[in-house]
């Protein structure tokens, strides 16, 4: 009994900060601010086992009883937090009250079981061999947890799936202590609620994907026709009639109704601007998009596109309706894919390009935020070639008018001149990009034919700017302050709750 009460804390131990990166992580995924969300997550989920242990003094006769109890709750109740976290987001218009409110339960129910563990084997070890044995098997536990997770489980198994995976292990330990009931009332009882807890998560286990697939259904519009999450987000498809769209996270990046707007603005400015561009980097933009539009030039020699998620890249080059997209683009003989963090990629980096095309998404968190910082941009403007631009999309003006000027803003620090334009994507509304190089930039006269949006003409008025959208003062983004992102979740936070 000793030896599997030890390996219960082991296993007690991984459950318990699995549940607690769940809720980070999904709290991420839908609310963004990854830094906000881990913090406030852990802070409430400490703060609920503080509670918790305070609250085992009072359970003072049938340990072992209730201990099993608390198992079989917390394998109920932490392994479907991620199932029920995803139905409550589109269901409820204060999912930040459920969501610290499922994270305190969870941590009160954690918070219950070391304390009453430590007394089920008090006077079995000597004080300080028991606390030595206990929390050496609680810290070996949390360390296997925080491995396993962002490598195997997440990649592998999705945020579902390993929700109930560690809530069948929980209830797991309430059977491996009902097998020799010494000290439980109404085995029985406790054996057929072990049971009925580990039906249940096993069916939700071998049903995550049409849970997953339900959440997604009322999230997103039309049908989610590919749904994926990788060690670096989540990844939805969606089709409804004619329109498919692509989500990271949540957040929508393109909707194939008019994301010609968004990529035919966001290439040709700079790469007309080139004489004769040979050689482009595009940092982001693993949906070949952009790549489309770049390989409208003929002289265009080389491009190098580098993608942190291999997923994306795979996905839009090998599936077919996808790749029909981006003119299967990526499988030209021109383009070579790296998956790679672009922020370390420049660093290592030593060569020049004629263009450089900046397609990351939206800084909606410090991960993200440190691909628009001043450090960044100075790599970014040792990458380019003499008489070379880049161009960066750098959100709404619009909402986002201090983010926008922001980046403009960390450009220019970067010691690089700058020329902002905007264009309207009725999927996103007024859309913000921003030109650098080492020179000043003049507006082309001749971009290729055949355009759906742009001709030079409209091309000349994007650089001007409304009094609703003018320039704003900002500081600059940095590595050690981001901002940015401040800037970014206040502003877009603001308008989405008006």
């Amino acid at each position: 009994m000793s030896t599997a009460l030890l390996f219960s804390a082991l296993v007690i131990a991984s459950c318990g900060l699995v549940y607690e990166l769940l809720a980070g992580t999904l709290a991420s995924y839908l609310l963004g601010d990854s830094v906000t969300q881990f913090s406030t997550i852990i802070g409430a989920y400490l703060f609920a086992m503080g509670i918790g242990s305070w609250l085992s003094r009072h359970v003072r006769e049938q340990l072992i009883e209730s201990f099993v109890r608390i198992e079989i709750l917390v394998g109920l109740v932490g392994g479907t937090s991620a199932a029920v976290l995803y139905l409550l987001f589109s269901e409820v218009s204060e999912f930040r009250v459920a969501l610290y409110a499922l994270v305190g339960l969870i941590g009160v129910l954690v918070g219950l079981e070391i304390p009453l563990l430590l007394r089920i084997l008090q006077g079995r070890f000597e004080l300080g061999e028991l606390v030595a044995r206990v929390f050496a098997a609680d810290y070996v536990g949390a360390l296997i947890a925080s491995i396993l997770f962002p490598l195997a489980l997440v990649p592998r198994l999705g945020l579902i799936r390993t929700g109930l995976l560690f809530g069948i292990f929980n209830v797991a330990v309430a059977w491996l202590l009902l097998l020799r009931p010494v000290g439980v009332r109404n085995a029985g009882m406790h054996r057929t609620a072990a049971a009925g807890a580990m039906i249940l998560l096993v069916i939700g286990f071998v049903l995550a994907d049409d849970i997953q697939a339900f959440t997604e259904q009322s999230q997103y519009p039309g049908q989610a026709v590919f749904a994926k999450s990788t060690p670096y987000q989540r990844i939805v498809v969606t089709r409804q009639a004619d329109d498919i769209r692509l989500f990271l996270n949540g957040n929508l990046q393109f909707s194939s109704r008019d994301e010609y707007r968004y990529h035919e603005a966001l290439v040709h400015p700079a790469l007309a601007e080139v004489a004769e561009p040979r050689r482009v980097l595009v940092l982001g933009g693993g949906d070949g998009l952009a790549l489309r539009e770049i390989l409208k030039y003929s002289t265009v020699e080389s491009i190098t596109l580098v993608d942190l998620d291999p997923e994306v890249t795979s996905l839009f080059s090998r599936t077919r309706f996808l790749a029909a997209l981006n003119g299967n683009s990526l499988q030209s003989p021109k383009v070579h894919v790296i998956n790679a963090d672009a922020f370390v990629w420049l660093q290592t980096d030593h060569g020049t390009y004629d263009a450089i095309v900046v397609d990351f998404p939206d800084p909606s968190n410090y991960s993200i935020g440190k691909l628009f910082s001043l450090t960044f941009y100075r790599r970014l403007s040792a990458a380019l070639a003499p008489g070379g631009w880049a161009v960066i999309q750098s959100t709404s003006p619009f909402v986002a008018p201090k983010a926008f000027w922001c980046v403009e803003h960390t450009l220019q620090a970067a010691g690089l001149m700058t020329a902002a334009y905007h264009a309207l994507v009725p999927s996103f509304g007024e859309w913000g990009f921003v030109l650098a190089g080492h020179g000043p930039f003049q507006p082309p006269v001749r971009i290729p034919a055949g355009l759906r949006f742009l001709t030079p003409e409209t091309l000349r008025q994007m650089f001007s700017f409304p009094p609703d959208m003018s320039r704003v003062p900002t500081e600059v983004n940095r590595l050690d302050n981001q901002v940015l992102v401040r800037y970014f979740e206040s502003e877009w936070g603001r308008y989405a709750v008006e």
